[in-house]
């Protein structure tokens, strides 16, 4: 119940205002998000990158027009173009949102494009930062977002490999569909980040149980595994992770978290000699971000509460 809360007051203009102009939530967000500048990430980056990989998210999503969707792109050139200058492409990439480069502009979603105009749009937004990663030396990772995306965003990460075929996906294991689709993208070269889904979906589509969702996770991991890319292992569940490592014996794959969550036990798995890559976001468009964040975990939600009331 508390979940479904904080996803609908994500969407919630009214809370979004409420949340930007209060002088205390300031302070927690920044456990999470790494400024607004790239002056902000690159400095975090740097310190995260001396033990960790990086993952770069530019905060942002439906975006409501083509004006706004090329200013993301250029935000992202000019971070790869950052990334590049400072001797740190080699390991830190971007993740992208398709939403945030115009997928979001078909009526299906809100937009006024046909979605076969909307979906041309993101891919050619999404071509030009993947150009721009592949010029920089580094590499770009698509997220998923709601399942009604789910089959355009594929379609997208497919044709973005025909010219760059390290392009990485993301797939959720909430979805009742995930299976198949791990399936579908465990082939050679693939690079292919599982979470469980930070979207409240309907049942129809999706495991709406933790326990399934977690099962679902292990059932997808073994399928990611057994293949022969790169599987991305997006979790902070410590079950899951000894998992991970005991089905991962032997071959390549990484572990991912968020910036901000367990970092001790970050360094403690890269100490180890493991792939662990942080996901760091930055940006002003950051509430979205912040309240799926505290949806996911009721640990973050404490620390939230416990935050404001020192500072209260």
């Amino acid at each position: 119940m508390m979940r479904t809360v904080l996803l609908g007051a994500a969407r919630s203009q009214a809370c979004r205002a409420l949340a930007e102009r209060s002088p205390l939530v300031r302070p927690v967000v920044d456990r999470f998000v790494a400024g607004v500048t790239v002056d902000d990430v690159t400095a975090a980056a740097r310190a995260i990158a001396t033990d960790r990989l990086v993952t770069v998210d530019h905060l942002g999503e439906d975006v409501a027009d083509r004006a706004q969707a090329d200013t993301v792109v250029e935000a992202y050139l000019t971070l790869l173009r950052r990334l590049a200058s400072d001797g740190l492409a080699g390991r830190v990439e971007v993740s992208i949102k398709l939403s945030a480069l115009g997928q979001g502009l078909s009526p299906a979603r809100g937009g006024d494009l046909l979605d076969t105009d909307a979906d041309k749009i993101a891919l050619d937004n999404a071509r030009r930062i993947c150009d721009s990663a592949a010029a920089a030396g580094t590499t770009v990772t698509v997220d998923m977002e709601d399942h009604t995306t789910t089959d355009s965003t594929l379609g997208i990460v497919r044709d973005l490999r025909v010219d760059h075929p390290w392009v990485g996906a993301v797939l959720q294991a909430q979805l009742r569909r995930t299976e198949g689709d791990c399936r579908a993208l465990a082939g050679p070269g693939s690079r292919v980040r599982l979470c469980k889904g930070a979207y409240d979906e309907p049942a129809s589509v999706a495991f709406r149980d933790r326990a399934q969702v977690d099962r679902s996770f292990v059932r997808c991991l073994k399928i990611l595994m057994a293949g022969h890319g790169l599987p991305m292992v997006a979790t902070h569940d410590p079950v899951l992770i000894d998992i991970a490592r005991h089905l991962g014996r032997g071959r390549r794959f990484e572990l991912q978290m968020l910036h901000g969550v367990r970092p001790r036990a970050q360094r403690e798995l890269a100490a180890e000699g493991l792939a662990m890559r942080v996901y760091l976001p930055y940006g002003t468009e950051w509430y979205g971000y912040f309240m799926r964040r505290l949806a996911e975990r009721p640990a973050n939600l404490t620390f939230f509460a416990r935050s404001l009331l020192t500072r209260g």
